[in-house]
């Protein structure tokens, strides 16, 4: 659990410093430039990621249990998954309707595809894991509104229709093949 929690504190912690000390970010850069904040932001950022994948993969063998959900729930999380692909995706893209109407697809991605996986897992690994990715999604899209949302002006339809195209491949993708090469867990349980 230690290299989950750690990787974790790096991971969210250098993307929460905008939230928490945007002074510290802005001097940095007036300082340094900011090519020197994106590589230290990246480096931490990469560090933390490799830290929590590896963490995790570790600790839920040995994780208690605290609850075994329902089958349904796997059903709901396999059906948030979907938009939070699309919006995941749209939120890489110019901005279409979808991200004019939400704001922040990414921050919603996140908020939905923890809440999703939180449903679905009752080990502590996965508590811990989620449960975070969940609260900093929360709490990064109240400091986000504070900060005041963007603006998106002429938002262009196809790109929601490449969201939609895109992240329907991808979600199709993670459950035929890609949930369980990249995490060792198939997405659906084969009886």
């Amino acid at each position: 659990m230690v290299w989950l929690i750690l990787g974790l504190v790096l991971f969210l912690g250098i993307h929460s410093v905008r939230m928490v000390a945007p002074g510290f970010r802005d001097r940095l850069i007036a300082e340094r430039g900011e090519s020197a904040w994106k590589g230290i932001y990246s480096v931490v950022a990469l560090i933390g990621l490799v830290l929590l994948v590896w963490g995790f993969g570790q600790a839920r063998q040995v994780a208690p249990v605290l609850w075994v959900p329902p089958t349904f729930m796997a059903h709901i999380n396999l059906l948030l998954m979907l938009p939070a692909l699309i919006l995941l995706v749209a939120s890489q893209l110019p901005a279409g309707y979808m991200k004019r109407a939400v704001k922040h697809p990414m921050i919603l991605a996140v908020k939905i595809w923890a809440f999703g996986h939180l449903l679905a897992n009752g080990d502590l690994a996965s508590l811990l894991l989620f449960g975070a990715f969940l609260a900093w999604g929360v709490w990064n899209r109240i400091a986000v509104k504070r900060r005041g949302d963007p603006v998106f002006d002429m938002p262009k339809p196809i790109y929601d229709g490449i969201a939609a195209v895109v992240g329907t491949l991808i979600y199709l993708w993670l459950i035929l093949q890609g949930h369980l090469w990249l995490f060792g867990v198939p997405p659906i349980a084969v009886a």
